[in-house]
Formats: structure tokens, sequence, C-alpha cells
């Protein structure tokens, strides 16, 4: 992997959408979520590779796997593979989803059921969700943030939410939640950057 000028290799930022629509505005704020952690990245020289897993267009292999071994075993689906692959090796990982029946969309669910047990030990995690309005805004303590838990991972302390008043012609238009973002994507890249500047050689 090619390093910057410092010798130091790029960020590999990794999103995990869980839209069920396209477009709609959880793309929306990851989009918003994945310009802001660049931009913090560039603010400390630093590089970033973004790459975004649309679970939408991964639904019709998932739901075809029916069960861990055969989404991760022999033959499984090559877009499965790489998605997966990709998850693992994250220096930061974003997940967003709607709230659909006040919790998490089911696709993405299915999609961290087939999640190996230690594939997100420590792994930094930027949680973020959008609703109908802040009355769910909690789903993000409530339930991503559990979810992740199990997993191990080092979800960070900021999450995002958004409501659709704060979108307008097709981006985040609220600047109390563009700060929000800021926020998030800086802790983000300073988690990274500290673990990785203290780390022994």
């Amino acid at each position: 992997m090619p390093s910057d000028d410092e010798g130091r290799t790029p960020l590999t930022v990794v999103a995990v959408s869980g839209t069920l629509h396209r477009p709609s505005k959880t793309g929306l704020l990851v989009d918003a979520i994945l310009t802001a952690i660049g931009e913090a990245a560039s603010a400390d020289s630093r590089r970033v590779e973004a790459h975004t897993i649309e679970l939408l267009d991964l639904a019709p292999a998932l739901a075809a796997a029916l069960a861990p071994a055969r989404a991760t075993g022999p033959g499984p689906e090559p877009a499965l593979t790489e998605a997966f692959e990709r998850v693992a090796s994250a220096d930061i990982l974003v997940v967003a989803t709607p709230v659909y029946k006040g919790s998490y969309t089911g696709l993405l669910k299915l999609f961290v059921d087939f999640l190996g047990q230690d594939a997100l030990v420590e792994r930094p995690v930027l949680l973020a969700a959008t609703g109908g309005s802040a009355a769910h805004s909690l789903v993000i303590e409530h339930e991503l943030r559990p979810l992740f838990g199990f997993f191990r991972a080092d979800t960070l302390p900021s999450g995002v939410y958004a409501t659709g008043a704060d979108f307008a012609d097709g981006v985040v238009a609220s600047d109390a939640l563009l700060a929000t973002i800021r926020t998030a994507a800086a802790r983000a890249v300073w988690v990274v950057t500290v673990r990785t500047t203290s780390s022994p050689e």
C-alpha cells in the first residue's frame, strides 16, 4: 500500500450503510461523515482511502446465504467476501442505519450476524443513524452501541444522529449536525493516530 509524504500508510475508512432505499438520507449522512474524516485526516497530514458498503446491493447474496457458514465458507459470493474483508481491515469503521421499528434495519443485523466474533475487536467504530424525529435519537445508545459492544469494538463516544430536517438539496444543511459530524470525525482520526504513534515498532 502506498504511503504518504511522511511514510505513513493511508487511513482505510470503511462505511457500512444499512439503508433500504437509494437515494437516502442515511447515504447522505455517510457521505458527510466520510468527507469530515478526510478533512480531519488531511489536517493531520494523513491521506484517507474510503470505501462504502451498500448493504442494499448485498441483500440478495445475504438472503441466499441463509447461514454464516454459507456466507463465509467455501465458494461464498465474491461481493460478500470482499465486504467482510474490507470491514476486517478497516482502520475506522463507520456504521449507519435508518431507524426502523425503533432499531437498526434487519439488513444491517443480517450482515453483522455473518461477521466473525473477533472481527471487530478494538476496531474504532463511528455509529450513525437517521430517523423521522429526535424521538429516536437514543437508538445509537440503546441499540447500536450494545450490538458492537458484543464484538468488543471500540465504539467512539460521539455518535451522529440526523432527522429529515437536517438535510436540504441533497446535503447535510444543519450547522449543528455538521459540527457533531466534525467532532466525531476528528475523534476517530485522533484515536487511530494515537494508536499508530504509540505502537511499538
